[in-house]
């Protein structure tokens, strides 16, 4: 597999640019340790997340860690400059809301080879490190590019991609692929470019899986690729929250989950254990990152990812069609 993280769980930083709400900065930093102690040794952020708030916190509380310990990504697409937006509101399109508690910087969409080297330069800096393992072009087709998402994708593979490239075949990196919560993107990018894998958010998960176990998980599986999946949780619905898709959850979504839960009630297994194993069932998945800001979650994530879960539970949910027939799912 040509993407590894080390161990099967990781930690998703965005949390830590204040996703949702104002978090203490003990708290984030807190939070960053408690995963340390608890042997998690991959931790991946991104430039949007918080206008570089998360990769700051990252790289002050990784500060003094031995580098050859841990593997670091982070992602390109999106420069942080240092003027201030004139306003909070955002034009970030489906995640212009996520971060209005982050730092006030500038974001510029930027998918060129010079963009995405001065942008891995700037995540150095802010994560105090001298080099990356993974780099991940950032949401190249996000529905904020409306119809010109293509010409965006264009740009990506024939700026980003090749630019990463380079740099892995100089061995400055490991690896590099696509950030995105969208399948579409992927399976162009193996039809285009050589990627090592996906960092794919909400797109292989209990709510929404099927149209990436139909092509993209059998390709990357196939070519040896590594699939990280990204909010297992589906942005917390699936964990007791209120949103989906970084939104409030829709009633359709809020049913779906209570149909799971039932399932999962008569055996006493959490929802959330179940959402973590059937994420990571599949043999193309590298592992997970479910996002924590507090430093209790993540022994309970790491709890929750050893949950045994009885096949029954699995054989229910794929005779009321909550999951596909075909994904694979734990056997004991």
């Amino acid at each position: 597999m040509r993407i590894t993280i080390a161990s099967r769980i990781g930690f998703g930083t965005a949390p830590l640019g204040n996703m949702y709400r104002n978090i203490p900065e003990d708290e984030a930093i807190a939070t960053v340790h408690a995963a340390w102690n608890s042997g998690i040794r991959y931790f991946d952020g991104a430039p949007l997340y918080g206008a570089g708030l998360a990769e700051l916190r990252l790289g002050e509380a990784l500060a003094g860690r031995p580098r050859s310990e841990y593997v670091l990504g982070t992602k390109v697409g999106r420069l942080i400059l240092d003027e201030v937006e004139a306003t909070t509101a955002r034009d970030l399109g489906e995640k212009g809301g996520l971060f209005e508690h982050g730092l006030p910087n500038r974001i510029v969409y930027d998918y060129s080879e010079d963009g995405t080297l001065r942008s891995i330069d700037d995540s150095l800096k802010r994560l105090r490190t001298d080099y990356l393992d993974y780099v991940w072009i950032h949401d190249p087709a996000v529905d904020f590019h409306g119809d010109a998402w293509r010409d965006v994708f264009d740009t990506a593979i024939n700026g980003a991609a090749r630019a990463l490239t380079r740099l892995r075949e100089e061995g400055v990196i490991k690896g590099w692929g696509l950030g995105v919560n969208r399948v579409e993107p992927c399976e162009l990018a193996l039809e285009r470019a050589d990627p090592d894998g996906f960092l794919l958010a909400g797109r292989y998960t209990l709510l929404d899986h099927a149209n990436a176990l139909e092509k993209l998980m059998p390709a990357a599986q196939q070519r040896g690729l590594g699939v990280i999946v990204g909010g297992p949780y589906n942005s917390g619905v699936l964990a007791g929250g209120t949103h989906y898709e970084y939104q409030n959850a829709p009633q359709a979504i809020l049913d779906r989950v209570q149909r799971i839960n039932a399932i999962c009630a008569p055996f006493g297994v959490d929802i959330r254990a179940v959402a973590l194993t059937f994420s990571l069932a599949h043999p193309a998945v590298a592992g997970v990152i479910p996002g924590a800001s507090r430093p209790e979650r993540i022994a309970e994530n790491l709890a929750l990812m050893n949950s045994a879960i009885p096949v029954a539970l699995w054989d229910q949910l794929k005779a009321a069609a909550l999951i596909s027939a075909d994904a694979p799912t734990p056997q004991s």
